[in-house]
């Protein structure tokens, strides 16, 4: 009887799910001239003089660099933030295409060259 056999023996499954955070950047993906709904399902103002702009997505482990990533991306251009959550390293920031994609470019270069992240291609849509 092997592991699987033993839970369904009982009635009971049980499943572990384990997180084991890498360095790394997972998603930058650049959103150039969203539909403004888009924006009231991010949460975001649609009425935002941003709204017909751009918005960059980035998922970072561990999570905690969401705020690093925040940080980096508004001294670096002049994109606002949208969202950070540290709990699960997902950062959105808004602004014009080029604000956005030069914020995305110097969150990826950082945590790339100094903190010696993984990081995915830049992509855009």
């Amino acid at each position: 009887m092997d592991m699987f056999d033993a839970l369904k023996a009982d009635g009971k499954a049980r499943i572990i799910q384990e997180l084991v955070p890498g360095k790394q950047i997972t998603l930058a993906h650049v959103i150039a001239n969203p539909d403004p709904v888009l924006y009231q399902k991010l949460g975001l103002d649609p009425a935002a003089e941003y709204k017909t702009s751009a918005i960059g997505i980035i998922t970072l482990s561990p999570a905690e660099t969401a705020i690093i990533a925040g940080d980096i991306a508004t001294k670096a251009s002049g994109a606002e933030l949208g969202f950070v959550d540290r709990f699960s390293g997902t950062l959105i920031v808004v602004g014009s295409v080029s604000q956005v994609e030069e914020a995305v470019l110097a969150v990826c270069t950082y945590v790339s060259e100094t903190l010696g992240f993984a990081v995915c291609p830049i992509t855009k849509t």
